[in-house]
């Protein structure tokens, strides 16, 4: 039996022990990215196929005859047409919370950072600043404290849930959102509240049609001047152009984004001006620990070795 992985580079810079999943197969050919128009030709002999982030459409499932499990090295899996997948009995299995701890811990070192102002201060002192100071510290940056903050959490799955017990060990006030076009449930907020009364709001949902700019426009001219928007979901969740026009109005503190509905993005994506203040952007790898993708590769062998068993595992239909 055959196997392909189409992306190996996305998570594995030859720091990752693979054993466990290439020892389950007799031959497997990997390539460390692979552009769409090259899947054909690459999984045509392949029973089994690995993909991040390279898209598998109807086309090319149609076309791969041999093909028989699709496993997602991801959660997502907008990148595969699962419709055409169950028509031809192919098994899709994906990857699950195995990168929970390292999602969390990014949210708060962008939340800190630009509460902080760390990387400003940083800036400074190595352009001289502190040295030519005339008192003892530099104060030219607001810098807030996360106690008694508000923050306001979108996704109350195990990611939004992780994030709320450490911000309520930061001492702050967790608030959650109800989920959109959803009936009102005790103790969650409807999204226009959560916006008008969060020093944070931190972003976990999938994005979904309902989620689709979830946060755009409206949203923001509901938000306290000194709120921070927080993103490591999905790009799409958040409206750029209108994140972009809003940092650069003072409608909003700053933002900490780590995906962006393009990616990677081109060189006049919107969020790549020099002129927006107080916009960290990390380049989504807010889930890349050396440890999560370890658990990922983990996650592959075992979603292969159940399916080879008969029993396969994070089956997505």
């Amino acid at each position: 039996m055959k196997g392909c992985i189409l992306d190996n580079r996305s998570f594995d810079r030859d720091d990752i022990d693979s054993r466990s999943l290439i020892d389950q197969l007799d031959q497997w050919k990997v390539y460390g990215s692979s552009r769409n128009e090259e899947v054909d030709n690459k999984i045509a002999d392949c029973e089994v196929v690995i993909t991040n982030k390279v898209r598998i459409n109807r086309a090319t499932i149609e076309r791969a005859e041999k093909l028989r499990l699709v496993m997602l090295a991801a959660t997502g899996t907008d990148n595969v047409d699962l419709e055409a997948c169950k028509e031809r009995g192919i098994t899709v299995c994906n990857a699950r919370q195995y990168s929970n701890p390292a999602v969390v811990q990014h949210t708060f070192t962008l939340m800190l950072s630009l509460m902080t102002n760390v990387i400003s201060y940083q800036r400074d002192v190595k352009q001289g600043k502190w040295s030519k100071s005339d008192i003892f510290c530099l104060l030219d940056y607001p810098i807030m404290e996360m106690e008694g903050k508000t923050i306001g959490i979108i996704g109350y799955g195990n990611l939004g849930s992780a994030v709320a017990k450490v911000a309520e060990a930061f001492g702050m006030v967790v608030k959650i959102c109800q989920r959109p076009n959803s009936k009102p449930v005790d103790g969650r907020l409807a999204l226009t509240r959560l916006v008008e009364i969060s020093d944070v709001i931190s972003i976990h949902c999938p994005l979904t049609p309902d989620t689709h700019h979830l946060i755009s426009t409206e949203q923001f001219s509901l938000m306290k001047q000194n709120a921070i928007l927080i993103n490591t979901a999905r790009g799409a969740i958040v409206d750029v152009s209108a994140l972009a026009h809003a940092l650069r109005n003072r409608q909003i503190s700053g933002a900490g984004i780590d995906v962006l509905d393009q990616e990677p993005p081109g060189p006049d994506y919107p969020l790549l001006s020099d002129d927006i203040p107080n916009l960290l952007l990390t380049p989504h790898n807010a889930w890349a620990t050396f440890e999560s993708r370890q658990r990922l590769v983990q996650q592959l062998a075992e979603n292969l070795s159940g399916w080879l068993q008969g029993s396969p595992r994070n089956v997505v239909f």
